[in-house]
């Protein structure tokens, strides 16, 4: 239903304009959408544990769908098996000028520079407050007025007062949008950050994981100082991938807008990531994999390339809640 008659008429639409009738309507009517979505599967094969963590299946939703934490509770009953928020900020920021949002439908891809809008980590923190046993992850950054020799404060401050309300934590350098962010993902500064808010884990009585995200365009040898600086730092593992500045062999019309690119052009690449890291660290650290899964297979790829768990996004945007059945029915035939 949601692929022949739901995408069809919300994609007629702007698409940022599409995201927010879309929160509105789940917030206030959720109990009418469940009445036509697919019941999602539940079976005690799908649980996963990873770093300490236990997951009641292996799919989530990645950062960027629900920055704000306004419903995580709604989309957890769509089945997912964890809930990414944010990414969140010190303070709030409007993020860039619109229109920053933008469908490329012949690839089934995604081109956004939202530029980390959001209303900032104490807003966020209100509604954690009444989550309902959801498995939260908080994706944290840096204000854009913040320049980057003070990032690691910005980090501190939204590690710190997040710290009661989530699972696990996902330090963000690699959004394209946010200007020089990139920068941070350079061994030295990079090194600096993470050790600085595994230190302030440590402090802690019990300490949460913290993964870092890391961008599908670094070359190999920028790959093997992620791995370095994993060890190094001991963070709990890494999220591959974020989005990508790359436009090969685009044809939508909207494939020169300035932004990050997610959807089935990452799909080869984020696996390729995936492999990488597991290979080259002799699988030292779990990888939760995102970029381009838009089928089971594309997630059932990126598992046996050495992912412990996968994210949706832009597959959850074009193929709908339904995908979510579909991966873990075909994890549970395979018996991964």
């Amino acid at each position: 239903m949601y692929k022949s008659l739901i995408r069809p008429l919300l994609f007629k639409f702007d698409p940022e304009e599409v995201h927010h009738f879309t929160f509105s309507f789940l917030k206030n009517f959720g109990f009418l959408a469940k009445l036509f979505l697919p019941k999602p599967i539940e079976d005690r094969r799908l649980e996963r544990e990873v770093f300490g963590l236990k997951f009641k299946n292996p799919i989530g939703l990645a950062a960027g769908f629900d920055k704000d934490a306004k419903l995580f509770n709604e989309l957890s009953d769509l089945g997912f098996g964890f809930i990414e928020i944010g990414t969140l900020t010190p303070k709030p920021q409007a993020g860039n000028d619109k229109k920053r949002l933008f469908r490329l439908r012949e690839d089934s891809a995604i081109i956004n520079r939202m530029g980390f809008n959001n209303g900032g980590v104490d807003e966020a923190i209100e509604r954690l407050k009444k989550n309902k046993k959801v498995l939260i992850g908080g994706n944290i950054g840096k204000n854009k007025a913040t320049p980057n020799e003070e990032a690691v404060n910005d980090y501190k401050i939204c590690f710190e007062k997040l710290f009661p309300y989530v699972d696990y934590f996902v330090v963000n350098v690699s959004s394209p949008n946010t200007p020089n962010l990139r920068e941070l993902q350079d061994k030295k500064p990079l090194t600096e950050l993470l050790s600085t808010l595994q230190s302030l884990n440590l402090e802690k009585p019990k300490q949460k994981p913290i993964l870092l995200k890391i961008a599908p365009d670094l070359t190999d040898e920028q790959l093997l100082d992620i791995i370095d600086i994993v060890k190094e730092t001991q963070i709990a593992g890494v999220i591959a991938t974020n989005t990508t500045l790359s436009r090969d062999n685009l044809i939508s019309e909207n494939k020169s807008e300035m932004g990050g690119l997610s959807g089935k052009p990452l799909t080869k690449r984020s696996t390729e990531v995936i492999r990488f890291l597991s290979e080259k660290s002799g699988k030292a650290f779990p990888i939760i994999g995102v970029g381009g899964i838009h089928t089971a297979h594309d997630a059932l790829e990126k598992l046996e390339a050495g992912a412990s768990l996968v994210q949706l996004y832009t597959g959850f945007i074009y193929e709908g809640p339904e995908l979510i059945n579909q991966i873990n029915r075909e994890i549970l035939r395979q018996k991964i």
